[in-house]
Order: C-alpha cells, then structure tokens, then sequence
C-alpha cells in the first residue's frame, strides 16, 4: 500500500488532490518543474504564493 500523499501547507495533514507545479527562472532552467502537493483548501494559497513571485506554472490534478 503506498503511503497517503499531505498537503505541502504549513501545519497541513489533509491529503494532497492537486499538484501546483512552479519553478523560479533565476535558478532553474525553464524546463525544470518543481511540485508542491496541495489540498482543496490550500491550493489556491499556494498558487497565490507562487504567482506573486512569477514562480506558479499551473495546477494539476493527483
């Protein structure tokens, strides 16, 4: 049995059901993605987080 993906939110435990996908174009190539696991709660946190930076990319379901 595989273990139970959580949100990525601080002090979150609830399981994670979106993939918020960003990558920040000082450091990473443009290809390269990283992945923040969210919940229904918290995945517009995060991608707000993330957008504020240029950093968001999209969000994919789990």
């Amino acid at each position: 049995m595989a273990d139970e993906l959580i949100c990525s939110a601080k002090g979150c435990t609830a399981a994670a059901v979106h993939q918020v996908v960003w990558n920040n174009p000082k450091i990473h190539t443009p290809d390269r993605r990283k992945i923040w696991l969210a919940c229904d709660e918290h995945e517009s946190s995060l991608r707000t987080f993330l957008d504020a930076r240029d950093f968001y990319r999209e969000t994919v379901a789990l």
